[in-house]
Formats: structure tokens, sequence, C-alpha cells
């Protein structure tokens, strides 16, 4: 299957969801988001903490995760809300960040529009209005190289570096030799591994930055007073048999399979080609902060290895997860989509594994929802930090 369904934007970007999206500007906007989304068909709220009192990198930063988050293909149109003021980060600052998407954005400012209930009314009209727009809109045939995997996991165990992960990179394989391409973040799950990393960069440029990447990750660590060490791997990979960083990372890199790294890419930023293959990002392990970066570069869907069993799920970026773990399928199969646990028993190969995590991706990206969100448990989104409130 070389073609999928999809919403082609006016950019020529493709989604596989219609969403409008409620953007909260501010933490003082999120309630308001909130109530909207919830009356309004398939509308998606992204609300956060941040947006005032940081330090202009972590403004900066904030700004790069909503803004790509908005211009996620799976998103057709935009209200974004704000309080009052922040100077490079208001809502029109988002507004302009979107604009060339040719998408709708529209902005409410509470106080400009006299207060909490006038802002509400401004903001409930114009979602309607777009998800009355957005429905005119129907599947299209598109080609693989308008898809964009995101690849990530969690709560890792012995298992996953056997099965999951390894058959998440035979389905990431089969992506790219279709024309479409991957994204591998986490580079603090890239210890010990870099140089199976780096030999498969196409040029050595991309392999200096890849090494410094890890480093100033490690570096940032220690400046905290905590080796990066102490906290990965993390308890529960602890508990699932992972005794050092690097056995886990032998696990967490094979969800990038075996295609050649087209390019480094700093945290939550989108390709710079749209050449097939595998491009690697900077972040932090950290599932909700990862998931959210990889759907702020424009990952249409996310397939998240996990051993002991996740609820993780983007908001915007439908999110397959897979385990290897009969047990950990069992007691979390709610939220959990595939077993291929199977592999372990000698049932089924690593690459009979890989096609049916392929067969998921492409059905998701066909209109088939995930256990996730069937259950609107949208629940994993987050901001990469760099420094303190102010």
């Amino acid at each position: 299957m070389n073609t999928f369904l999809g919403y082609i934007r006016p950019d020529g970007s493709v989604g596989i969801r219609n969403h409008v999206l409620m953007l909260s500007g501010t933490v003082y906007a999120n309630r308001l988001c909130e109530r909207v989304a919830n009356i309004i068909h398939n509308a998606i709220a992204i609300t956060h903490p941040l947006g005032r009192c940081q330090v202009r990198p972590d403004l900066r930063m904030t700004r790069r995760f909503l803004a790509g988050t908005a211009r996620n293909p799976n998103v057709g149109g935009v209200v974004i809300v704000d309080h009052f003021k922040e100077e490079g980060m208001t809502a029109y600052d988002l507004a302009d960040d979107v604009a060339d998407t040719g998408k709708p954005v529209v902005v409410v400012n509470i106080r400009k529009a006299g207060g909490l209930i006038a802002a509400t009314e401004q903001a409930t009209r114009a979602a309607a209005r777009i998800s009355r727009e957005l429905s005119n809109m129907q599947r299209e045939e598109v080609p693989i190289s308008k898809l964009l995997l995101g690849v990530e996991c969690g709560t890792s165990d012995t298992t996953s570096g056997l099965v999951s992960n390894p058959a998440t990179g035979f389905c990431s394989d089969k992506v790219i030799a279709e024309g479409g391409r991957t994204i591998l973040a986490e580079c603090t799950e890239w210890m010990g591994c870099e140089e199976w990393l780096t030999s498969r960069a196409i040029n050595d440029d991309i392999a200096k930055r890849m090494l410094a990447g890890v480093k100033h990750l490690e570096e940032r660590a220690l400046r905290s007073g905590e080796d990066i060490r102490g906290s990965q791997p993390t308890g529960d990979n602890i508990v699932g048999g992972l005794t050092t960083i690097e056995e886990k990372s032998m696990g967490a890199v094979k969800k990038g399979g075996s295609a050649p790294i087209m390019d480094y890419l700093e945290i939550a930023q989108p390709p710079t080609s749209e050449k097939s293959g595998l491009y690697v990002m900077y972040g932090p392990g950290h599932g909700a902060e990862s998931l959210s970066s990889l759907s702020a570069a424009g990952c249409q869907v996310l397939v998240f290895s996990t051993g002991g069993g996740h609820t993780s799920s983007h908001p915007i970026s439908p999110t397959i997860k897979v385990t290897g773990n009969a047990r950990s399928y069992q007691l979390m199969k709610d939220t959990v989509d595939l077993d291929v646990s199977a592999v372990l028993r000698d049932e089924m190969t690593l690459k009979e594994a890989g096609d049916i995590i392929n067969a998921e991706v492409m059905a998701v990206a066909n209109g088939r929802i995930t256990k996730s969100e069937a259950l609107c448990d949208d629940n994993s989104f987050a901001i990469h930090r760099i420094g303190i409130s102010i």
C-alpha cells in the first residue's frame, strides 16, 4: 500500500484527522479553551501551564511547540486564545506563525473581548464556524511521501528491545521504502549507541551534530547536580529488567530501523527536506514532551513502543501503542493497541510483527481511530523547558 486517504491542506500538507484546535496561548486561557472544545464537534483543546513569566529562551520554546502543534496537518483550523499580552508570545504572534499554512485561524483575547463570558462567546462562534467549514472536506488519495511517522518508546522492559522496538523499526523501514519519512527522538536514549546511529548518517556534519546533541543534554543534567544515569533507566525500566542506560538505548534506537539518517533536528523542528528517510531529533526521554515535539514537527501518526504498557496519547497525532509483553497487554489492553508478543513464542517473526504495525499505521492514517482516541484519552501534551520561571 503506497497511498493513503487524507485531508489536503492549502499548503499541500496532508492530515489524517480534521480537528478544530482550541489553542491556549497562556495558562489563564486554559479553562476557556476546554469549555469550548467540550461543546464543539471535532474540537481539541491544547492547554499548558506556560506562556507567561518565562525567560526568553523558554518563551521561544513555548511558542515553537504551540505554533508547531497548530501547524500540524491534522489540524484543519485554529482558534487561539490568550489573556493579555506577553511580548513575543501573543496569540497574534502564534497566528502569524500559522498563517502561511492557509488554514483558518481566529484570535480571541479575553481582555480585549470584554471578559470571560464575551470571549467564550467569540471563541465558541469561531470554532463552530470552522467546524462546519471543515465538514465539507473529503479524504483524498495521496502518496505515502506525504506521511511523517513519529516513533517513541516508554515504560520499556526487556521485551522492548527484543520485540516491540525492532518491530517498530521494521515498520519505519517499510514507510520509508514506500516514500515516507520517520522521526526518531529522545536523544538521551541514544547513549551508548551513538556510533551505531552516526554510521548511518548521510554526512559527517549530521553525525557530529548528533554526538553534540547527546553531550549537550547530558551536560544540562550534570549542571543540575544530577548525573543522567541516576534517573535513566527509570524505576519502571529497572523493574522490567533493564539495568543501565546503555542497555536501554540498545533497544530504544531500534525503533529507527535501518534507513539512512537524513538530518539532525532540534526539538520540535520539522524535517528540513521532503526526501524519504529517517530524521533524528534532539530531546529528552520524557514521553509527553517527546510525543509533543514529534507532533509539533508535523508527524501525523505516532507509534509508541511499550514494555510495561502505557496510556500515553497525543491530542493531535493518533498514538498507536505496541507491546511485546503479553502480560502487559492483558493488563493494559484498554489503551495498548497491538500485542506482538508472539515473536517471543516463536510464532511470528520480527518482520511479520513490523508488517502488523505498518498495517495499523496505514489503517489509522485512513481514518481508523486508536483505542485512546475511542476513549478520548488525549493525555500527553507537554512543552520542553530550558530555564526557570521568572
